[in-house]
């Protein structure tokens, strides 16, 4: 397999996993719904610093930890699917509304940025995705692993600014018909947040199970 197949193909694994509604997605619709665009777009932020984060990690652990990979596996699923449990609770527990949250854009920014750096970080499926994938497309025969890395990186956040960024701009549209409607802005946040909970509780089950 060439270079350019081999990064073709993982450029549609990785499309499909970042299409794939899970966490990460539902972090961002969740705070595009109830913070608007800059909401959405500083959780994409997040996702995309998140995504440069498990490329340097898949780096690493293919050029290092390789026998490491079967430890570390169950432990950072099991602590990524517990943090997210914590944000669907405390989303679930909220009640935010559109003027509570402008009034308070410029903060809320800067939290929403490190909450989704976060939540892509202690995803279980995004680890899962690494541990899995990168291992079978990084490999000697295409040259020096950082240089790899560079471009499966750019690959990876470009992908979710498109896919998490274009969500993004698009709930932020429909968060207009909202403002007049505080009740429904509140229910969608905590909606939101125990559909979290609820995939989040699933990974730690499949977790628990596989340690």
């Amino acid at each position: 397999m060439t270079y350019s197949e081999n990064l073709w193909l993982f450029t549609l694994l990785l499309t499909g996993i970042i299409v794939v509604p899970g966490m990460d997605m539902l972090f961002v619709l969740a705070n595009a719904l109830t913070g608007g665009r800059r909401a959405g777009l500083a959780a994409t932020f997040g996702m995309m610093a998140g995504g440069a984060c498990h490329t340097l990690f898949g780096t690493v652990a293919v050029a290092a930890l390789s026998t490491l990979i079967p430890t570390l596996t169950p432990v950072m699923l099991i602590l990524g699917s517990a943090y997210m449990i914590w944000i669907g609770i405390s989303l679930a527990r909220s009640s935010i509304t559109v003027d509570h949250v402008e009034g308070e854009a410029r903060r809320a920014t800067i939290k929403i940025f490190g909450q989704g750096l976060l939540t892509c970080l202690l995803n279980p499926k995004a680890w899962t995705f690494i541990l899995a994938v990168y291992p079978q497309f990084m490999k000697p025969v295409y040259g020096p692993f950082w240089s790899q890395a560079l471009v499966m990186g750019a690959l990876t956040m470009a992908i979710q600014l498109i896919v998490y960024g274009g969500l993004a701009l698009a709930a932020a549209r429909g968060r207009e018909a909202l403002v007049s409607h505080p009740g429904l802005t509140i229910a969608i946040g905590r909606a939101a947040g125990w559909l979290l909970v609820a995939v989040a509780a699933y990974m730690l089950v499949r977790s628990w199970q596989g340690w």
